[in-house]
């Protein structure tokens, strides 16, 4: 049974279309994998079908009494509340539930006994849908869900206002498996997660008994949870049976069997306008040379395949810095309170060192510690005076601006068309470079920022979770550029796939940490 339909949809922003005349199904028990490139028009879809977008076109139907739940990063946490008290809402219907049965016992002390026999009906009621739901166990499964994905090791009691990027999308994706809908759609979910947060969801959701629709462009992750891929691509979606190893062997076979389908109409085309061209001038042979011209008229046209532009990424090197990029002397990072021990690291000229750790250590501090953005606690930093620095932010402000003119105001002295040219480097198409970069995907906002730093002169690249929201053509760009950077590299990342075939040294944050993890 379908329990969501979606027919003929189509979309279009600022010009360009997103989506056209597409159709989706989804049944129930489908683990659903939303593949394709930045920009394409995952997000959008996700957009239509909960709501949050009315489609130019079309209609999205769901099952009656389906309940959904929904990944949204963007999704703000109202400071003031601990992270338990945030998870204790996704049992809030039956918070309601309780304390509708607690009314019912208060006003049982005065009361006939005809309201006495409906009030005890009432209740008994709401146990059983309590009990049925387990609402007496709500700590426990709060305890297992926030322990699998690292929550427990914050502090539950922690505000939720005093939380990294990374922890607030834990407890909205905690929060989210809590509420058990009928429908998960997950956006991005692994973005912030560290390996082994990842590795407990890829089993949760493996075993989940309902339907869900996931976007990743994690390839490990995908092909262990999903069963069913829907591709997007030129403003259409293409549905595929299996994994995504399956949907990429599929996914080329159609390819060349519509370029091979395009070549020969192309040269049947060419046949019938050559007889065309040489006999409808004679009496003899006009009539034949009129019926090859309806029969070219009527013929539906295959589309040539369009190839994928992949982008091109690769960062200028800058003059020789000396041979200590970065040495800390007894350095203490952290806020209000220490985040580590004293730390006495250095980063030597060419060194290429990869920082992991689980959410919440301090990667992102220590990062702009070095980088003289964020005071130590204790301790300094001696940063040699010939260093420059590449720097990539994990959470970035966005500008109303066109992706032409951010880069712009950043590259004065480039014409117009070196501007573009170095955008479409990157990946990016004349419309995602003429739109405003709010809109774009967040990971044709990548491109945007990594392009930027490409065409600056640097000896030192430090990048914060670079391939978050970066499709798989990106990545496997930026590893390729990465390994034949001359320079230093420091680099925070959850995934030990990208960088340990570049890599030279791996800095744990968690053997430096003060926090119990």
């Amino acid at each position: 049974m379908s329990i969501l339909t979606v027919s003929n949809v189509s979309h279009s922003f600022g010009g360009r279309d997103i989506l056209e005349n597409v159709s989706f199904r989804l049944l129930a028990g489908e683990h659903v994998g939303l593949v394709g490139a930045n920009g394409e028009g995952k997000s959008t879809f996700l957009n239509i079908i909960t709501g949050k977008l009315e489609p130019e076109a079309g209609k999205v139907e769901w099952c009656s009494r389906i309940t959904t739940g929904y990944l949204d990063q963007h999704t703000v946490l109202q400071p003031g509340f601990s992270i338990k008290q945030v998870l204790e809402g996704a049992f809030s219907h039956l918070f309601a539930l309780e304390k509708e049965m607690l009314d019912y016992y208060q006003k049982m002390c005065n009361c006939t006994e005809s309201e006495m026999e409906q009030y005890l009906e009432e209740v008994g009621v709401i146990q059983d849908i309590l009990e049925h739901s387990g609402f007496y166990m709500i700590d426990a499964k709060i305890s297992e869900v926030a322990g699998g994905l690292g929550l427990t090791e914050i502090g539950l009691d922690k505000d939720v206002s005093q939380l990294s990027g990374g922890q607030r999308t834990k407890v909205l994706l905690t929060k989210l498996l809590l509420e058990n809908p009928m429908i998960l759609i997950l956006d991005e979910p692994t973005n912030y997660l560290d390996e082994e947060h990842i590795k407990w969801l890829q089993g949760y959701l493996s075993n989940y008994d309902n339907a869900f629709i996931l976007v990743s462009h994690d390839i490990e992750f995908l092909n262990s949870v999903v069963n069913i891929i829907y591709h997007v691509e030129n403003c259409q979606l293409s549905r595929y049976v299996g994994d995504y190893q399956h949907f990429l062997e599929q996914s080329a076979l159609k390819k060349r069997q519509q370029e091979a389908a395009y070549h020969r109409q192309q040269k049947e085309i060419d046949d019938l306008e050559d007889f065309i061209a040489r006999n409808k001038a004679r009496v003899a042979t006009r009539n034949m040379a009129h019926s090859r011209q309806k029969k070219l008229d009527k013929m539906e046209r295959i589309s040539k395949p369009k190839e994928k532009i992949k982008p091109i990424f690769e960062f200028t090197g800058d003059r020789t810095p000396g041979r200590l990029i970065f040495e800390t002397k007894d350095l203490i990072i952290g806020y209000q309170e220490p985040l580590t021990a004293p730390l006495n690291l250095t980063l030597n000229r060419n060194q290429k060192v990869a920082v992991k750790g689980v959410n919440g250590l301090g990667k992102t501090t220590l990062l702009k510690t070095l980088l003289n953005m964020i005071e130590p606690l204790q301790g300094k930093v001696e940063v040699d005076p010939y260093v420059s620095i590449g720097f990539f932010e994990q959470e970035d402000a966005t500008s109303s601006k066109s992706a032409l003119d951010d880069f712009w105001d950043e590259y004065p002295a480039y014409t117009n068309g070196e501007v573009r040219a170095a955008l479409a480097k990157c990946g990016l198409t004349t419309d995602h470079i003429e739109s405003a970069v709010c809109v774009l995907s967040g990971g044709e906002q990548a491109k945007v920022r990594l392009c930027k730093i490409m065409n600056r002169p640097c000896n030192v690249l430090v990048l914060d979770e670079p391939t978050n929201h970066l499709d798989v053509d990106a990545k496997e760009a930026l590893k390729t550029a990465l390994k034949e950077y001359k320079g230093t590299v420091l680099l925070v990342s959850h995934d030990p796939s990208f960088y340990m075939d570049f890599i030279d040294e791996v800095w744990n944050l968690e053997a430096w940490t003060t926090k119990i993890i």
